[in-house]
């Protein structure tokens, strides 16, 4: 995965609606109107909302007549979990290394005591 594609990722959940839109079209394929309904928003803001999450890759619009169908695209999810997995797997091995240092610290407090 590029940098640029990670950042497009990353931008794309930091928004609130975004995330609300992704969380609906889990639910499955809908339409650019029924999209918009819970939101108290423009069509034209959702619109933006809609192309920001296609430029990450993870909307997929179409059109067929006059049907403007929305889906998700889950991949770029994946991707990045897969590069905060790695954070993750660092930080629980900074946890694990500085829970035997305390036990350490006790155990040899607990000798001289």
């Amino acid at each position: 995965m590029t940098p640029d594609r990670l950042d497009h990722i990353f931008s794309a959940l930091a928004d609130p609606t975004r995330r609300a839109i992704l969380a609906r079209l889990a639910l499955g394929t809908t339409s650019v109107t029924e999209l918009a309904q819970p939101f108290d928003i423009s069509g034209p803001a959702i619109t933006k909302h809609l192309k920001v999450l296609e430029r990450a890759g993870l909307v997929i619009r179409g059109r067929e007549a006059q049907w403007r169908p929305c889906s998700l695209n889950a991949g770029p999810l994946k991707e990045a979990t897969d590069w905060l997995e790695r954070y993750r797997q660092f930080w629980e091995g900074s946890f694990d290394r500085l829970a035997e240092y305390l036990k350490e610290v006790q155990t040899n407090g607990e000798q001289d005591g």
